[in-house]
């Protein structure tokens, strides 16, 4: 990673707490006028509910919040948060609803909250759907709990549209920061990938001349042998040299390329997989990995696919990268195990693996339960 990206990545992380910081003002806030009827409520009972209601919708409410700033969370814990939030909604209705009856507004307050969060959960036709549908249940809790229904729609459609805007607007801001930044990201691997192109070009016209000519002295060498020893031995020295000639070439062309792309080792052992009768699922919501850290998981994902073709009976194999704060874990799990309850031979060929992602600060584990083995590896990253 490059000093400019560092820069970039510091500069879009402190844009990323200033928006969360922006969005739990702008939408919590919203939670201290629900919070004035739990004053109002003389019954215990309904205020022990109530307050049940306001802490459970301010949990789900701030996990939503860190999602809709979190590009790198994955689709499926994205949409466990959106419909634990959908319930936890939901559950206020009775909870709340009747909190401070015909006192004070606690629930139409509540729907300004949801009606505020809208845009971070929806496109434009469905938020407009979902807060029509809010500012109706805000009605029917006014006209359930003796309130005014006229307040109710001030409240949950006025105020709550007025918070939905500022929402909105906070987030396509951050949405086209993170645009931007993937936008340059794709520049870089565009222009890595049009290098490695170039690469390959230059290794293809610098080994093509160089093996013709050996094969043909080759050639020349064996129909030579027969008839002129000492020509024969002369042409197989050539081609000695232009061997070595090449080897030299070739490894002075290398020097220094190293960069591995982890999504291509995925895509390309996927494929291998797949071609030899292996269902190979993968989940890699890890996003941008630094040089280091995927070249270590580059490693050990080569070695599991090598291990699951040449020492298994494979039907399937899972590969799952998760990134959690400052590390990176990979597991590559299949069912060609057998019976074994232990890992078997062939995992001891991970050894060596073992000791270099040790040597970089992880870990690597192996474990066979019910004929299912999984290898997981660990390696740091680097906030």
């Amino acid at each position: 990673m490059t000093v400019g990206a560092t820069d970039t990545d510091r500069r879009l992380r402190r844009a990323r707490r200033v928006a969360l910081a922006s969005l739990v003002a702008s939408v919590g806030s919203a939670l201290l006028l629900p919070g004035i009827g739990l004053t109002r409520e003389p019954d215990p009972l309904r205020l022990a509910l109530g307050a049940t209601g306001l802490v459970a919708f301010a949990v789900a409410q701030a996990a939503v919040l860190h999602a809709a700033v979190t590009p790198w969370l994955g689709q499926r814990r994205r949409h466990r948060l959106h419909a634990a939030f959908a319930v936890v909604a939901v559950a206020t209705v009775p909870l709340a609803g009747p909190v401070a009856a015909g006192a004070w507004p606690t629930w139409a307050w509540l729907g300004a909250s949801l009606v505020g969060m809208t845009p971070l959960l929806l496109r434009p036709r469905p938020a407009l759907a979902v807060a029509a549908a809010v500012v109706a249940v805000a009605v029917a809790v006014a006209g359930w709990t003796g309130g005014s229904a006229a307040a109710a729609v001030v409240i949950a459609g006025g105020v709550g549209a007025g918070a939905a805007a500022v929402n909105g607007v906070q987030v396509w801001f951050w949405d086209l920061l993170v645009a931007a930044r993937q936008g340059q990201q794709a520049h870089a691997r565009l222009a890595a990938a049009e290098e490695r192109l170039r690469f390959a070009r230059d290794v293809h016209d610098l080994l093509g001349h160089d093996l013709t000519v050996i094969a043909l002295k080759a050639e020349l060498a064996a129909r030579l042998a027969s008839v002129d020893a000492g020509r024969a031995g002369r042409e197989a020295a050539e081609v000695q040299r232009l061997a070595g000639t090449a080897l030299h070439r070739v490894r002075e062309a290398v020097h220094g390329y190293r960069a591995v792309d982890l999504g291509e080792q995925l895509a390309a052992v996927t494929e291998v997989l797949r071609s030899c009768g292996v269902r190979c699922d993968v989940d890699a919501a890890a996003g941008e990995l630094p040089a280091e850290a995927a070249a270590e998981l580059a490693a050990v994902l080569r070695e599991a696919a090598t291990n699951v073709l040449r020492h298994s009976r494979a039907n399937w194999c899972r590969i799952g990268i998760v990134r959690e704060d400052d590390a990176v874990t990979m597991t590559v799990s299949n069912d060609g195990v057998g019976d074994a309850r232990e890992p078997d031979g062939h995992s001891h060929g991970l050894r060596g693996l073992a000791e270099r992602v040790a040597a970089a600060g992880g870990g690597l584990r192996v474990r066979c339960e019910s004929g299912v083995f999984t290898l997981a590896v660990t390696v740091p990253v680097p906030r």
